[in-house]
């Protein structure tokens, strides 16, 4: 058995798995599962690359504060290397990554800085130029720039690249793989093209990302806005040399949700949601091939970090990414109905620790106390709070005894506009026809059916 003697060692040498239960028409598609390292992800070899280069250049003194814009998995990788090499490390991050990323950072000791995402290169609050200036303000700070960092697609080059094709037998046709600073786009590139001039680069770009209209037309064209994280740019990062790429793939945020869910349906593998953009660009690319191929494509992280994201349905029909049955009534704005097991509730019998646990858990702030299919009442933040402070040995006092039982209830075709009263004077619309319960309508509800109306969804 091969015992490695540090965690860095464990870098690298990922497996290579054959897709045989996805449709890849004529071809065959394999994915190399880069989530494998011990960061999670494929940001690792770059991590350990882009500071082991710092340290020979005398760019890292001990002790140093390392800074550098992550969407989450370079922060991680420099977390793992910044541990074991003795260094400090603050990572600026835009706001629409995901928690699991956040809270897995401050657990390997980051400090970490949240900045805006809807915000392009040059704004004081870009999360690139945060980190730069932050870098520049700071004693013995070293700023990594992965975008800008040679030693990241050097590192792709060196390792992901020469792997791959000793994986395959030297026999890969094409290699689909998405931009988050290019580094390996433009390392494995380099490196398959050396040694098959004919092997076909694919780029695959979330939708609203400039690169893929940059291949086509040479121009970076309008900014739009996409969820997938980690890849995707408003403009051509340094180390990324598109002049490789043969042609571009425009992937939805659907597209790449849906692809991620079906791998780890179908596959068993539980991919991260850049991973679902490679595998949907990967099989439209299969699938428009007359004559048989073999692609490869890489699964860049781990969807263990998107279990509250992607993998939540309640999330994803937020986002509009699952349709529920239409009713065309207020049912459509319950996010946990009733019918389908989801609301969250309590007994009247229970104690307020059940619910106060209930509450945490599923991040909500009120549940409906039940008995035999009846509302009996509801209970709250504010109900438990008022019933435990200076009483703490009441959290072993059943709901019933503080529950509210002047319920608001609404049938399911009241108005929209009857429920804000309601919302405004802290009471939680409930959703009856009769004894039949639907369930309750809180203000995130309402919010998040104004914000889908705003974007054209039901």
């Amino acid at each position: 058995m091969l015992a490695y003697g540090n965690v860095l060692d464990a870098i690298g040498k990922t497996p290579m798995l054959e897709l045989k239960r996805l449709d890849a028409g004529p071809c065959r598609l394999f994915v190399k599962l880069e989530f494998v390292n011990p960061g999670g992800s494929i940001k690792d070899r770059i991590g350990l690359a882009m500071i082991t280069a710092a340290e020979r250049e005398g760019k890292i003194r001990p002790g140093g504060m390392l800074i550098e814009a992550t969407a989450g998995n370079t922060g991680l990788a420099l977390a793992l290397v910044a541990g074991q090499k003795g260094y400090r490390l603050t990572v600026v991050m835009p706001d629409k990554i995901s928690r699991e990323k956040i809270f897995h950072l401050r657990a390997m000791g980051a400090e970490v800085v949240i900045t805006r995402s809807d915000v392009v290169k040059g704004h004081p609050e870009y999360y690139q130029d945060v980190a730069e200036r932050m870098a520049r303000e700071t004693e013995n700070a070293f700023f990594v720039n992965q975008f800008a960092n040679e030693s990241n697609p050097r590192a792709h080059e060196e390792t992901t690249g020469p792997e791959i094709w000793e994986q395959m037998a030297g026999k890969v046709d094409a290699f689909i793989a998405s931009v988050g600073t290019g580094g390996t786009l433009s390392g494995v590139g380099r490196y398959l093209r050396s040694r098959n001039p004919a092997l076909e680069i694919v780029l695959a770009d979330p939708e609203g990302s400039v690169l893929a209209h940059y291949v086509e037309t040479g121009e970076l064209g309008a900014l739009g806005s996409w969820l997938v994280e980690g890849i995707g740019e408003d403009f051509v990062p340094p180390v990324c040399d598109l002049s490789i790429v043969s042609e571009a793939v425009t992937v939805t945020d659907g597209e790449s949700f849906a692809a991620a869910r079906e791998l780890l349906k179908v596959e068993g593998v539980l991919g991260g949601s850049s991973s679902g953009t490679n595998l949907s660009a990967a099989l439209r690319y299969c699938r428009a091939q007359s004559t048989p191929k073999r692609v490869v494509t890489l699964l860049p992280d781990s969807g263990n970090k998107y279990l509250s994201k992607m993998y939540n349905d309640y999330w994803m029909i937020e986002e509009g990414f699952i349709e529920r049955e239409h009713h065309g009534d207020l049912r459509d704005l319950i996010a946990r109905p009733h019918a389908e097991n989801a609301a969250v509730v309590v007994a009247p019998e229970d104690d307020l620790l059940i619910a106060y646990g209930r509450m945490k858990l599923y991040d909500i702030s009120q549940l409906p106390v039940m008995a035999d299919e009846k509302v009996l009442g509801i209970i709250d933040e504010s109900d438990i709070l008022l019933a435990v402070y200076g009483h703490e040995d009441h959290f072993k006092d059943e709901v019933a005894a503080y529950m509210t039982t002047e319920l608001k209830i609404v049938s399911p075709d009241a108005s929209i506009k009857s429920l804000v009263p309601m919302l405004d004077q802290g009471f939680v619309p409930i959703v009856m026809a009769g004894e039949n319960f639907f369930g309750v309508i809180t203000r995130i509800d309402l919010l998040n059916y104004l914000r889908r109306r705003l974007e054209g969804r039901r």
